[in-house]
C-alpha cells in the first residue's frame, strides 16, 4: 500500500468518525438539562435565605419514614407545600398541601410512589415567616 491510499483510508475513516457523531448528536434527547435554570438562579437569594432561618430558628421539622406514609412535625402551625422530587425521572414527581392544626403534625402517603430514593422539599410558611427544607430520602 502506498501513501496515497492510507492518507486517503484515514482521511475517510475520520470523516465517518466525524459524521457519525454528528447524527449521535442530533438523536440525544433535548430534555437533558434544567428548563427552569434561569428562574431558579433569580431566586436562589430568596430560597437560601428560607433555608437558613431554618437553621438559625431552629425549625427543622422532624420526618419518620413508614411504608404508607411520611409523619412530619414540626415545631409551630405551617401552611405550605411538600414536594417530592424523583431525581431519574421528572414525571413522576408529586406534590402535597400541607396544613397543620395544633398538633403541628402532617400525614403525607407515599404508597403510590415508587421505590428508591426521592428528594423531598418542604416549603412552608408559619407566622408570616417562610421556610424551606429540602432533605434526601430512600422510600
Amino acid at each position: 500500500m502506498n501513501w496515497g491510499k492510507g492518507l486517503i483510508t484515514g482521511m475517510a475513516i475520520f470523516m465517518l468518525f466525524i459524521l457519525s457523531m454528528c447524527f449521535y448528536m442530533f438523536r440525544i434527547p433535548a430534555d437533558e438539562y434544567d428548563h427552569q435554570y434561569y428562574e431558579k438562579g433569580l431566586r436562589f437569594d430568596a430560597d437560601f435565605d428560607k433555608e437558613r432561618r431554618v437553621v438559625t430558628e431552629q425549625a427543622q421539622p422532624q420526618i419518620r419514614i413508614s411504608s404508607t406514609e411520611i409523619k412530619v412535625a414540626f415545631t409551630k402551625p405551617a401552611k405550605g407545600t411538600a414536594r417530592f422530587i424523583r431525581p431519574s425521572s421528572a414525571a413522576q414527581d408529586k406534590r402535597f398541601a400541607i396544613q397543620t392544626g395544633e398538633d403541628t403534625t402532617v400525614l403525607l402517603p407515599v404508597g403510590s410512589l415508587a421505590k428508591g430514593r426521592w428528594h423531598l422539599l418542604l416549603e412552608w410558611e408559619s407566622g408570616e415567616k417562610q421556610y424551606l427544607f429540602q432533605k434526601e430520602i430512600t422510600l
